[in-house]
């Protein structure tokens, strides 16, 4: 059976269309498709480029014992685009944040991103999240150190901690001359203000339970950890923390 909208296909036992050959096998890990097609000239059923990309990826997930679930597809997206911009891309991270799918394949780092600093932004976002990238023709293209791309993600790691400090300095800066002024500096904000994105995953995580079960208060906690959020000390939030989170949805 296949439900397929404008860039996402489901996919259970096979889809001799035009979703992914899978195998509903038990004991292999699930993985999500990511296709992309720059030119909308190479869209449509009658060109080649996603069914070329699918059957890569199909025969990859066969070789390598991964079960696809899903695909997603952007089409007529270029792949100097950022992959926060994409509507594909954005869908997919929104399933991934709830299916548990820790996988993602595409039949080239080309079809990932062809811009090197987006392509690496974007591997660097997806492993922060516990996320794998494989491209299906070397799979292990995105772990490569060659010298330009250790040099962006240097360049790109030294960039993120100059921003942290300088927003530190300023949110410092700010409550000091408040505090000059006579002016009482508020205590400490909820998550709510601080990172609703934050909060709105919390509740839809634990709102909807997997396998007719709802999930504790502590793996809420290590799917947002999963997902890059995590406390300031870096570890995964406290069950407390979590439950704060919850109850300000019910209040």
């Amino acid at each position: 059976m296949t439900l397929k909208g404008p860039s996402v296909t489901f996919s259970q036992d096979i889809d001799t269309n035009t979703g992914m050959n899978v195998m509903a096998s038990k004991g292999k890990t699930k993985a999500v498709a990511y296709l992309r097609t720059s030119s909308a000239a190479n869209v449509g059923a009658d060109k080649d480029s996603e069914k070329r990309q699918r059957q890569a990826i199909e025969a990859y997930a066969r070789a390598a014992g991964y079960e696809l679930v899903f695909s997603y597809y952007d089409e007529a997206v270029s792949g100097a685009d950022h992959v926060a911009d994409r509507p594909g891309f954005t869908t997919m991270m929104e399933g991934i944040a709830t299916n548990g799918v820790r996988t993602i394949i595409v039949e080239t780092a080309s079809r990932f991103a062809r811009d090197l600093i987006v392509q690496e932004t974007g591997y660097a976002m997806l492993k922060e999240r516990g996320i794998n990238l494989i491209a299906a023709d070397s799979p292990d293209s995105f772990q490569d150190d060659t010298p330009t791309a250790k040099l962006i993600r240097q360049v790109l790691g030294a960039v993120s901690e100059f921003e942290k400090t300088m927003l530190v300095t300023k949110l410092k800066g700010a409550r000091d001359r408040k505090r000059a002024t006579g002016v009482k500096v508020e205590g400490r904000k909820s998550h709510a203000e601080l990172n609703p994105e934050l909060v709105a995953l919390a509740k839809k995580l634990y709102r909807y339970p997997v396998n007719g079960k709802r999930r504790s208060l502590r793996e809420v906690s290590a799917e947002l950890a999963a997902n890059g959020f995590v406390g300031s000390n870096g570890k995964p939030y406290q069950a407390m923390s979590i439950k704060r989170m919850i109850e300000a949805q019910y209040r």
